[in-house]
């Protein structure tokens, strides 16, 4: 149980700096856009909150759920995950650092929201927010990418939890939005500070989440690629 507790916990903290993350930071801007539409209405601001909440966490769920479900279906892919995992694992960690701390210039994104969608989106009612949640959680980007195929699915696999992980991971994702999306509901005046506070922060907690990764991926390789003894107690 506590392995669980802990593991939602990291979940949640990836879901969290995926959303503050640059890329994924723009998606979610223009959610809160689209949400504070209603900005008269109280209901409609956090009924648009929770919905797009939902749409990103069914899809990290879905999508989590599918690739975990293809990685254990072949006898031969879980026995070599099982075997090999640890050794995999401190690579992974050192890149997704790397791409933390931008020590790897990679550009490449997925973006699935087009300008038609999103115009038809902003025509539309509370119910699109679901559908948006869902489209912008699957435009990946280098650190989104990292963090979610780098992070979450290891973390998933190792602790054999393909549901709970990727929702907590997915409610991460969106917990700023839900956050603006009370704000604009019942203090609209204070969004901005907020905003700018969010930012100002972004680079530091990427930085320290950078430093973890590469530190946690160097004591992986070294472990259990290379066999050295790291015993600190």
């Amino acid at each position: 149980m506590s392995e669980l507790v802990s593991g939602a916990g990291l979940a949640l903290w990836l879901g969290l700096l995926t959303s503050i993350s640059p890329c994924p930071l723009a998606s979610n801007i223009a959610a809160i856009s689209f949400i504070s539409r209603k900005v008269g209405s109280t209901r409609q601001v956090m009924l648009s909150g929770l919905l797009y909440t939902l749409g990103r966490t069914v899809a990290y769920l879905v999508l989590g759920v599918v690739i975990m479900a293809g990685l254990m279906a072949s006898g031969d892919i879980a026995r070599f995950l099982q075997r090999y995992l640890n050794q995999i694992l401190g690579p992974a960690l050192i890149l997704v650092g790397m791409l933390l701390l931008g020590l790897l210039n990679v550009t490449a994104s997925l973006n699935l929201a087009g300008g038609t969608l999103e115009q038809r989106v902003s025509k539309g009612g509370s119910g699109w927010s679901f559908l948006l949640g869902i489209v912008f959680a699957l435009s990946f980007c280098p650190v989104s990418a990292g963090l979610f195929f780098g992070g979450l699915i290891p973390l998933s696999v190792t602790g054999e939890s393909r549901f709970v992980l990727p929702t907590v991971y997915g409610v991460g994702t969106a917990l700023p939005v839900i956050v603006f999306a009370f704000l604009i509901a019942f203090a609209s005046q204070h969004v901005g500070k907020a905003f700018n506070r969010l930012s100002q922060i972004e680079r530091f907690v990427r930085v320290v989440t950078g430093v973890v990764f590469l530190l946690a991926g160097i004591y992986y390789s070294l472990s259990y690629v290379y066999g050295v003894s790291l015993s600190f107690w």
